[in-house]
């Protein structure tokens, strides 16, 4: 097509397309004229419209539908008079209610039938109200004799417990039914939470007696703060398990401890210090910043295995199973707590082992007994396997006096513990 011939094809196709709307804008108006003769339409500018007025408009023909259209401009839309509501009212059928509500009457009463019927519509009335019959039957109840043991004083309301003497506290670590399986689930996974004996001598920057430095300040972390011993055995075995992983240097070793007995917190405590605290107590040599980092890194090399068995959970069982005094078992958690100080010797021997030793020896320094045949029987362990182990935890017991940490024999000497660090360690041991 030529350049020439071209604004004559536009003029024509500007033609096409307002003829086009024309014959649009044509075919619109009879189809807006059909609209007014739709039945189904609402009428147009109707106040006060109600759903049953515009179902009979729409069961008329269109003549009287035309009628009420025109009269829509002088009045609103209603019931023809009340003829044309009664007639609907009365075909519309009589439904059952979805529920009946039926109260038993009392055999004197005679039965009254209900007659839904004759109900009015204007008569505010419950369907859920209760008869006068029902609501004779209801007796107020009976005053409770108190005992006169119970306190229940404006004091303490919430106090509503026996006086003490008449019931035995209970220990929630006796449970007979399950101490033999929770006693195997331990000794499985204290070997998978073990850490390496000879780890230190992989460390290129710390040493054996930076780690006694480090777990000395834990104790006194720990009684600073009021924590639970578990806390301590806990932390420790993480720093123990991280270090058996990872190089460390000396002026990190200190944020691990921290990291360390953060997470034995969260993991034990009720109550964990906030982080802030710990912060606090490095003498702000450290930030939040590389605690959490720290904590995040301690995690990842532990797996998130926190449930490790302890030296404590073992001494705990076998204090259930074989009963001794007080000052026995105090005695044996103080020599355990001794051990964490020493990595040497003390990391080549399981938690179970430890805990055996710390019994022994404890029972043998105070009573002059040794290993009951009770314990060999759930243990699986004979004195013969644990001497050496004793003998190891003997000589730390007879130079803890002589020992650069002292934290862990300040802290038994208080009352609390029966002042178990004071007693002398006899030189030599006398087993049966």
């Amino acid at each position: 097509m030529s350049a020439a011939n071209r604004p004559g094809s536009a003029a024509s196709a500007n033609h096409n397309q307002e003829n086009m709307l024309t014959r649009l804008r044509g075919s619109l108006k009879p189809r807006a004229a059909a609209n007014d003769n739709q039945e189904n339409l609402p009428p147009k500018q109707v106040t006060n419209r109600t759903v049953l007025g515009a179902l009979q408009g729409n069961q008329k023909s269109k003549a009287q539908n035309q009628r009420g259209t025109k009269q829509e401009s002088t009045q609103p839309l209603s019931f023809k008079n009340e003829d044309l509501a009664k007639s609907c009212f009365e075909r519309l059928p009589a439904r059952k209610p979805a529920f009946q509500i039926h109260v038993d009457e009392p055999e004197a009463a005679p039965a009254k039938e209900v007659e839904t019927s004759q109900v009015k519509p204007t008569e505010e009335e419950s369907p859920l109200a209760i008869s006068n019959a029902v609501a004779g039957l209801r007796r107020p109840l009976a005053t409770i004799d108190i005992p006169a043991a119970m306190d229940v004083s404006f004091e303490s309301p919430m106090d509503m417990s026996v006086v003490e003497g008449d019931e035995k506290p209970i220990n929630v670590n006796e449970v007979p039914e399950y101490a033999s399986e929770i006693h195997t689930y331990l000794r499985e996974m204290e070997v998978k939470t073990r850490p390496k004996a000879g780890y230190m001598k992989k460390q290129p920057d710390i040493t054996n007696s930076m780690r006694a430095i480090l777990v000395d300040w834990l104790v006194e972390v720990g009684e600073e703060y009021k924590l639970q011993n578990e806390t301590l055995y806990l932390a420790v075995n993480y720093i123990d398990r991280f270090l058996s992983s990872m190089s460390v240097l000396r002026g990190k070793l200190q944020l691990v401890g921290t990291a360390a007995m953060l997470l034995a917190s969260k993991f034990e405590e009720i109550y964990p210090p906030e982080v802030a605290e710990f912060v606090y107590i490095t003498d702000d040599t450290y930030t939040k910043k590389q605690v959490l980092r720290m904590e995040h890194l301690v995690l990842k090399v532990l797996s998130f295995d926190l449930a490790a068995p302890t030296i404590n959970q073992f001494l705990t069982q076998y204090f259930c199973h074989q009963a001794v005094n007080k000052q026995v078992e105090s005695l044996a958690m103080y020599l355990g707590e001794l051990s964490l100080v020493e990595s040497d010797p003390f990391l080549k021997y399981l938690p179970s082992q430890m805990a055996a030793a710390a019994y022994i020896l404890a029972n043998n320094t105070v009573t002059g007994s040794s290993w009951p045949k009770s314990l060999v029987e759930m243990t699986g362990y004979t004195l013969e396997d644990l001497m050496p182990c004793v003998e190891d935890l003997h000589r730390l017991h007879v130079g803890a006096a002589q020992h650069a940490q002292q934290s862990v024999r300040e802290k038994y000497k208080g009352s609390k513990y029966l002042e178990v660090s004071c007693i002398v360690a006899p030189t030599k041991l006398m087993l049966n």
